[in-house]
């Protein structure tokens, strides 16, 4: 009997251990994104200082705005980021206790910086860092011109 109890058990850990990876990939992707909207910033200013042409490429720059403009409209209307409610969903199907009490930014905040913020300090940060991307897109103005293909004549 202890066998079967033991393989039951391996059984249980190998499907645990699946959820636990699958919320350490939305974990990467998550931050992957926020460091799309923070780094793509900075990114965008060095490109217009040193003359690049990928800081006026309209694509990353349109990605970019609407990044930032969903992370608002969320913390506007009180929503926790889908990215971590299923990060959480997935840790508590793996065995954990929930991870966020509350959102990503904030948890993660919170343990490095040891500050405890409130969620209108979010938005309010939020609301700020979209109109300094506002405020970008107007002194360095994506490039929207169609660029002209390379035609055959035959």
């Amino acid at each position: 009997m202890s066998v079967v109890v033991r393989e039951i058990k391996s059984i249980m850990s190998l499907a645990y251990s699946k959820y636990l990876l699958a919320a350490n990939v939305i974990l990467l992707i998550h931050f992957a994104f926020v460091a799309f909207v923070v780094l793509g910033f900075i990114f965008i200013w060095i490109g217009y200082f040193t003359k690049q042409k990928f800081a006026r490429n309209a694509k990353f720059r349109i990605c970019h705005i609407l990044a930032m403009g969903i992370v608002l409209c969320e913390s506007l209307v009180g929503m926790i980021c889908p990215l971590t409610e299923w990060e959480n969903n997935l840790r508590v199907r793996g065995g954990q206790d929930q991870v966020y009490e509350t959102s990503f930014m904030r948890e993660w905040i919170h343990k490095i910086m040891f500050f405890d913020f409130s969620e209108l300090t979010f938005v309010i940060v939020y609301a700020l860092f979209f109109a300094l991307i506002l405020f970008t897109f107007k002194v360095i103005p994506p490039d929207l011109r169609k660029r002209a293909g390379k035609s055959i004549d035959k």
